[in-house]
C-alpha cells in the first residue's frame, strides 16, 4: 500500500493549537513499527491551478497567491504566508495524488489533507483549500468516477464539503460530529451530530447503523474517509470522548465495509490537537495499521454503554 507524504505539510503556523508535526511524526512512525519502506511514500506532484478552480472562486485564489488579507482569507483562523499557501496547495495535490492510487490499487492513505472546512469562497477554521472537493471534482473532470461519498469521521462538521456538494446527487456527504461546537452547520446528505462525551459506545453505534447503509444504497465508485483523531477523549478542542480502542474500531468499521462492497477508499486526516502529540500520531498510525491489515489486540477493552448512556442515547435523536 502507498502513502502521500510531503515535508511541505509541516507548516510554521506559530503558537497554535495544530501540530503540523505530526505529519512527519507519523511517517517515522510507520517506518520504525516496519509497517512502511521508504519507497511506500509518494510525493504529490505539483499543484495546479486548474484543479483549485475547480472548486474555489477566482477572487479567493487570487487573494490566496498573493497573500491577501481580506474578508476570504482571514475566516482561515490562520496566518497567511507562502509557505502556508503552498503546504495547502500541496495537500490538494496530495489528496488527488491519494485518489488516483486508491482508484488503481484499491487503498491509499494521505497523511495530509482533509481541510473540510474551507468553503467555494473562503477559508475557515485552519483550512484553506477543501482538498476533499478539488480531488472528488478533479476525478469526476477526467471521468474516472461519476458517484463519491465521503465519509467524514472528524470531531467538527464538514461544512465546507457539505455547501460544495449540496446540490450534487453524485456525491453522499456523510458527518458524525460534536453537535454543540464549531462550525455554523451545514446541510450534509447525513449528519449525525453528537451529544457532549458520547463515549464510544454511542460513536459506534451511529456507525454501525450509518456507514453500511450509505456504500449499500449509494454505491460510490471512490469514498474519501476522512479519519480525524479529535474525537479522541484527551482532544484539547473537543469532549465527544472517544477512546483510541473506539477511534481504531470505527477505522474497522469505515474500511471493512469499502472492502466488503469493492469500494476504492483515500484516508485523509484532517484534525486532532491531543493534550499529548503522541496519541495524535498513534491514533492516525492505528488507522494506517487498519488499512494494511494488520492485526495486535488493543490495550483496553472499548468502554462499555452502561443504562444511563443507553436511555440518554435512545432518549435524543441526533441531528439529520
Amino acid at each position: 500500500m502507498k502513502f502521500v507524504y510531503s515535508s511541505k505539510y509541516e507548516m510554521n503556523f506559530g503558537t497554535h493549537v495544530f501540530p503540523t508535526d505530526k505529519y512527519r511524526m507519523i511517517r517515522e512512525k510507520l517506518v520504525a513499527n516496519g509497517w512502511a519502506k521508504e519507497e511506500d511514500f509518494i510525493e504529490p506532484p505539483p499543484p495546479v491551478l486548474d484543479d483549485i478552480r475547480l472548486v474555489h472562486t477566482k477572487e479567493y485564489i487570487s487573494d490566496m497567491l498573493n497573500l491577501r488579507w481580506t474578508a476570504r482569507t482571514m475566516r482561515s483562523e490562520l496566518p497567511l504566508t507562502w509557505q502556508i499557501i503552498e503546504g495547502y496547495l500541496f495537500a490538494a495535490s496530495g489528496t488527488i495524488a491519494a485518489c488516483n492510487l486508491a482508484l488503481e490499487e484499491n487503498t491509499c492513505v494521505h497523511i495530509g489533507g482533509g481541510f473540510h472546512h474551507a468553503l467555494p469562497d473562503h477559508g475557515e477554521g485552519f483550512c484553506y483549500i477543501n482538498d476533499i472537493a478539488v480531488a472528488i471534482r478533479k476525478m469526476q473532470n477526467e471521468n474516472k468516477i461519476e458517484r463519491a461519498a465521503v465519509i467524514d469521521c472528524d470531531l467538527h462538521q464538514g461544512n465546507g464539503t457539505a455547501r460544495i456538494f449540496h446540490n450534487d446527487k453524485n456525491v453522499f456527504t456523510f458527518s458524525i460530529h460534536q453537535e454543540h461546537l464549531y462550525p455554523v452547520k451545514e446541510e450534509s446528505n447525513l449528519d449525525i451530530g453528537l451529544d457532549d462525551f458520547a463515549g464510544d459506545a454511542t460513536y459506534l453505534h451511529y456507525m454501525r447503523s450509518a456507514v453500511p447503509k450509505i456504500l449499500a444504497e449509494h454505491k460510490p465508485q471512490l469514498v474519501i474517509y476522512v479519519a480525524g483523531a479529535d474525537p479522541y477523549k484527551d482532544d484539547q478542542l473537543g469532549t465527544l470522548q472517544v477512546t483510541k480502542e473506539g477511534l481504531e474500531e470505527r477505522d474497522k468499521i469505515v474500511i471493512d465495509e469499502c472492502r466488503k462492497h469493492n469500494i476504492p477508499f483515500a484516508v485523509v486526516f484532517a484534525g486532532g490537537y491531543a493534550l499529548n502529540i503522541q496519541d495524535t500520531v498513534d491514533i492516525h498510525v492505528n488507522t494506517c495499521k487498519v488499512c494494511l491489515g494488520i492485526t495486535e489486540p488493543v490495550a483496553t477493552e472499548i468502554q462499555t454503554e452502561n443504562q444511563e448512556e443507553k436511555a440518554n442515547r435512545e432518549g435524543s435523536k441526533p441531528s439529520g
